[in-house]
């Protein structure tokens, strides 16, 4: 494996684990809740 290929993998299983941690911890609907606010301050509903 090359090096490049090596890095590619260690960054996308690094990120797949702060994903999953992030989800056990609870915070993916305090992300989702602060997408969709978001979303509706630029469109201009809320």
């Amino acid at each position: 494996m090359s090096d490049m290929r090596k890095m590619t993998v260690f960054c996308l299983l690094a990120a797949l684990l702060m994903m999953g941690l992030g989800l056990w911890r609870g915070e993916g609907a305090t992300v989702l809740s602060k997408g969709i606010n978001l979303c509706m301050e630029c469109v201009g509903i809320g």
